[in-house]
């Protein structure tokens, strides 16, 4: 029996050595686990840009760029940078065969939209190209451009299919459901899907009923009245019934379009 107590005093006291020594090695564990979800990412709070792990700088915006997926032309010029500022105001400037057009860019609305504006300007994307849609109904109406292959004279299923090799998301959409896209405004055009934004865009000639689904990109400071002239003289039809209007039978052709900060 004394035998006995003896070996099991000494197993328990293996046990309590072996116990303490697994306990340490826990807490160690346990410390160093603490440590490295704690201090391991000194920018853990700071949104990465555009995907690329580096933060975002201070009065700028990530921007994500999506490959486009439509299925129609690509115009591949590049994508812009990962991020935005959204401060500041641009001007962009249409140069065209019947004038020129301008409108402000509020950045701080549109700050991803404004900078594929100023970058595919600077690729001079849509130069010499045609807009190859209106529609003139009773609260539709609407100049489309953008599509840098549009020849003013094909089929719904040839002009108005092209853009850059990115989309993105929508922005500023607006908040005013009596008045969604009062005259003068620069919308941009997409394919009813969300994040489908390219590089097509539409200016309102009068106050335009559509869904609130279309970025509010900016207003139409100088040249209005050209677009109302070309809204006016009426279109072909060539895109009846769906999605509705024609080619311009009045053309505007943008010779240059520029944007620059104001």
């Amino acid at each position: 029996m004394a035998e006995r107590s003896a070996a099991a005093r000494k197993r328990r006291q293996k046990q309590a050595i072996i116990g303490s020594a697994i306990a340490v090695v826990l807490i160690a564990g346990a410390a160093v686990w603490i440590a490295t979800a704690v201090g391991g990412d000194d920018n853990s709070d700071t949104p990465a840009a555009g995907g690329s792990g580096a933060p975002v700088p201070a009065g700028q915006v990530a921007c994500t760029w999506t490959p486009d997926q439509s299925g129609g032309k690509v115009k591949d010029v590049g994508t812009p940078a990962a991020t935005a500022p959204n401060t500041g105001t641009a001007v962009m400037t249409l140069n065209t065969n019947l004038g020129e057009v301008k409108a402000t860019l509020d950045k701080s609305k549109v700050p991803c939209t404004a900078a594929s504006f100023e970058f595919l300007a600077s690729k001079k994307f849509w130069d010499n190209t045609k807009c190859h849609r209106m529609v003139n109904q009773a609260t539709f109406k609407v100049l489309q451009c953008g599509d840098p292959f549009a020849t003013g004279k094909g089929y719904r299923d040839t002009d108005g299919q092209g853009g850059p090799s990115y989309t993105m998301a929508e922005e500023n959409l607006p908040t005013d459901t009596n008045n969604p896209y009062p005259a003068g405004s620069i919308a941009m055009a997409n394919t009813g899907q969300p994040g489908s934004t390219g590089s097509q865009f539409f200016i309102c000639s009068e106050d335009t009923k559509l869904p609130a689904n279309y970025t509010l990109l900016g207003k139409i400071t100088t040249g209005l009245d050209i677009i109302q002239g070309v809204v006016k003289a009426g279109d072909d039809k060539a895109f009846e019934p769906n999605p509705g209007g024609g080619h311009p039978k009045k053309e505007f052709d943008i010779k240059t379009l520029t944007v620059a900060a104001s």
